[in-house]
């Protein structure tokens, strides 16, 4: 058992069988209607409350980067993460663990049970739209850093749910979905990538995801059982995604709980299938019980000792988000201009739409409300000294659509506080109560509107930051009247035209007007929504802000170039926005968006110091590579950002990451990437292969390469990597143990990651061209040594036909820094 783990994994108490015994003997105390009941939930975010057994609710929350809570009200802040790209980017299972026990101080902060994560779907192509929220297209190094995020939650005493369980790699109809998956990925793949996290963390939770699995959704699908229950000891609860449970069926699955509530599919569907036999007493008696028993866990079930009693030490949640920012970066170019010397500088141009907006986090369910974030222009602005010249250009429009207003630019008329003033209307007109906010963009998900409202009045006095002409607007769906400056400039419907569910949370559709301001001018704003009079899942947003529009690109580039020529170095922001990568629906291509190739290529001919930070939460297409000084992939970054990226691009931390997705150069190239079903089916042709592995079979039938392999990722410092250690013989079934001795080369204090991978050069079974199989990182002060410890799976070396088995002889054992590396290689006799 790796020992970072062991934080998660909570000793029995004295008189656990005991306390097994006491909730069973609860769960059958209840009636049948109780116990339907307490099957599918009783609101968006929580299970049913039984007082007379000292039942309270269970309340779950979405993560993986945050914890929101039960709404997304701002005024409620979350500490926002860098996303699951980055912190797999580490290569860290430790940063893992203290990343989930941030999230799960937030959610004890928040009154929360359950974290809705880690997301632990692979990256099978880079279009999937949620890449950002998984970790890695390696199952071995999602499995473990999935293992720390839950090994940390769960020391906090709070459930951690590996999600979606199974196949769930794109977005695309990703409700109705099948996905045609052979035994053999599914198992080595697809299931490996959870395991860990159900055997070593021991996770409280499992989320079945929307789509089928063979021709079977996942909510009926016997996956829940085999392997989850049967094979590796899962006796937790398994929660449906939201609207997930399609039927009745699914209750002669391992299906436990149905979300949202309180109306569903169970219910009195389901008591009525009891009663005449098409479920049986003792499934029903089974999922209630282990929802007992994850109420006692969490704390919620009177009379049961919780199943932590003792917390670890408190973490500072924006120390550890830069730290992961940090460590999750990946240099990938670096031709001697990083790191800066601050005192050397003169002159520094910051350019980029993404340098002054940053993504620091990805769209949909992921979302969560931080007190503030900081981008790459902040933070350097903070970071360099008074005396270097800072310029800003912004170069190229990355930003669609309408972006709420900055909150310093807003004023409440009502309460003369900063901020909107928002106010709940019944259906005459009168108020039945208001609230003060401090954002443009509101989301009410279940929970934050009265009873009794018919209609929300929303009131701003909001500040121009420029002269010009100003696109300010409204998004919703739905019935509204918008008021600029006392002037009526809509009053009408605005629908919705997109059929991805949820999009209108984050960008809804909108009505933009034209308004011209001197600089510094006010602008009242005032906006009326009415309320639709029935939802099936109660939700509603409106967003009010401002749209950027640019009338010539080529000038905002000229002006780019005009600030990278005038200053000693460039740093050029580029990145992604909320159109391309997000929660429902998957990417078209991997370009970036808008003119941002062009600005690269300008500023670079302008410039040869220029450096390039990506902000995107998964690969993009870099044309622009090799004519540029230094690249840094900073994901999305979090509320700590720029502040990571000022402390790497000066020096003042390494940058820690590899990379645990492969980039491409170009689109063509990538070996699997379609993700939108034939018929109905999205089929898993590539087998075993996916990621690097599929690269690698590629490359051996004369394909191309990637641009950025798997694995890869430069420093500060230079290491050398001594003569590893390992067993010339091996039992199979047992794990092997490498030594591989490590010596900080270079001038200054860095970090290692080693990688160890597995070949089998003649086979009878088909292989990758070679897997990963282990991993260890060091860090280490200049001339510093260490001998790191890797430690390979038994099962690294099985592959399965319907059962583990283990192929006896010769397995290359390959020591290296990434997946394309020159290996130092070692023989191992498997017996």
């Amino acid at each position: 058992m790796n020992p970072a783990l062991s934080p998660a994994v909570t000793t029995p108490p004295a008189g656990a069988q005991d306390a097994e015994a006491r909730i069973l003997e609860l769960a059958q105390s209840l009636s049948l209607e109780q116990q339907v009941q307490l099957l599918t939930g009783a609101d968006v975010w929580s299970t049913h409350a039984i007082p007379e057994i000292g039942l309270s609710r269970v309340v779950m929350s979405d993560g993986p980067a945050g914890v929101r809570g039960e709404d997304f009200d701002e005024r409620h802040d979350s500490v926002s993460l860098p996303s699951s790209s980055a912190l797999s980017a580490t290569w860290s299972v430790e940063t893992a663990r203290r990343y989930g026990q941030v999230l799960g101080q937030e959610a004890r902060r928040k009154g929360v049970h359950a974290v809705l994560g880690p997301t632990i779907n692979l990256h099978r192509s880079p279009l999937g739209g949620r890449h950002f929220e998984c970790m890695s297209e390696d199952p071995r190094l999602t499995a473990t850093m999935a293992a720390g995020y839950v090994a940390g939650v769960q020391s906090m005493g709070v459930g951690a749910t590996p999600k979606h369980y199974l196949a769930n790699e794109a977005e695309t109809e990703r409700f109705t979905a099948d996905s045609v998956v052979d035994e053999r990925p599914l198992r080595e793949l697809y299931l490996a990538a959870f395991e860990d996290a159900i055997t070593e963390a021991r996770a409280w939770l499992v989320m079945s995801s929307y789509n089928s699995i063979n021709g079977t959704t996942a909510s009926e699908n016997t996956l829940l059982e085999t392997p989850l229950s049967t094979e590796w000891g899962f006796d937790g609860v398994v929660v449906s995604d939201w609207t997930g449970v399609r039927s009745v069926d699914a209750a002669n699955a391992h299906q436990d709980l149905e979300m949202p509530g309180p109306v569903g599919h169970w219910g009195p569907k389901l008591l009525a299938a009891v009663k005449d036999g098409r479920v049986s007493r003792e499934a029903i008696l089974e999922k209630v019980t282990r929802i007992l028993r994850l109420a006692a866990r969490v704390g919620s079930l009177e009379g049961f000792e919780p199943a932590v009693s003792q917390l670890p030490a408190q973490l500072d949640g924006a120390v550890v988000a830069r730290e992961v920012a940090v460590r999750g970066a990946v240099l990938v170019r670096n031709k001697g201009i990083l790191p800066l010397d601050a005192k050397a500088l003169s002159s520094v141009a910051v350019i980029g739409h993404n340098a002054d907006e940053a993504r620091t986090q990805g769209g949909g369910s992921a979302t969560v409300m931080p007190k503030y974030t900081i981008s790459p222009l902040e933070g350097l602005r903070k970071a360099l000294p008074d005396d270097v010249t800072l310029t800003y250009a912004r170069g190229a429009k990355v930003a669609e659509g309408l972006q709420p207003f900055p909150r310093t630019s807003l004023h409440n008329p009502v309460s003369g506080v900063p901020g909107i003033r928002v106010t709940f209307l019944a259906a005459d007109g009168t108020d039945i109560s208001g609230e003060d906010r401090l954002a443009s963009h509101l989301i009410w998900f279940g929970i934050g509107i009265p009873d009794g409202a018919a209609s929300i009045r929303m009131e701003a006095d909001w500040t121009a930051e420029t002269a010009g002409v100003h696109h300010v607007g409204v998004g919703t769906v739905g019935s509204i009247r918008l008021v600029l400056d006392r002037a009526e400039v809509f009053n009408d419907e605005i629908k919705d035209d997109t059929e991805v569910l949820g999009a209108a949370l984050f960008d809804p559709p909108k009505t933009v007007h034209a308004v011209e301001t001197t600089a510094g001018q006010i602008v009242r704003i005032e906006a009326e929504y009415q309320l639709p009079k029935e939802q099936v899942i109660p939700f509603t947003a409106i967003l009010l802000g401002e749209e950027t529009v640019v009338a010539d690109p080529q000038a905002e580039i000229d002006a780019a170039v005009e600030a990278a020529r005038n200053s000693e170095v460039a740093v050029v922001v580029v990145g992604t926005n909320a159109a391309i990568e997000s929660e429902g629906f998957d990417r078209k291509d991997l370009d970036l968006p808008g003119y941002q190739n062009q600005l690269v290529e300008a500023v670079a001919a302008a410039n040869p110091r220029t450096v390039v930070v990506v902000n995107s939460g998964s690969p993009v297409l870099m044309p622009w590579l090799d004519k540029v000084g230094a690249v840094l992939l900073g994901w999305f970054g979090g509320q700590e950002f720029g502040n990571a990226i000022a402390d790497i691009l000066l020096g003042v931390e390494e940058p820690g990451g590899r990379l645990p997705t492969t980039w491409p150069a170009a689109l063509h190239d990538v070996p699997v990437l379609n993700t939108t079903p034939v018929d109905g089916k999205v089929v898993y042709s590539e087998g075993i292969h996916i990621g690097y592995r599929a690269w690698l079979k590629q490359e051996s039938e004369g394909g191309a390469a990637p641009a950025l392999p798997f694995g890869f990722g430069l420093g500060y410092t230079t290491f050398e990597l001594g003569t590893a250690h390992a067993p010339q013989v091996v039992t199979a079934g047992n794990d092997v143990v490498v030594h591989v001795p490590v010596k900080n080369t270079g001038t200054r204090t860095g970090r290692e990651v080693v990688q160890v991978y597995l070949e089998r050069r003649e086979s009878d079974v088909e292989r990758p061209v070679r897997w990963l199989a282990g991993y260890a990182g060091t860090h280490l002060a200049a001339n510093g040594t260490e001998s790191v410890e890797i430690r390979i799976p038994a099962k690294a070396f099985a592959h399965y036909d319907a059962g583990w088995q283990f192929e006896q002889g010769t397995f290359g054992m390959l020591v290296g820094r990434h997946a394309s590396d020159q290996f130092q290689a070692l023989d191992i006799e498997l017996r």
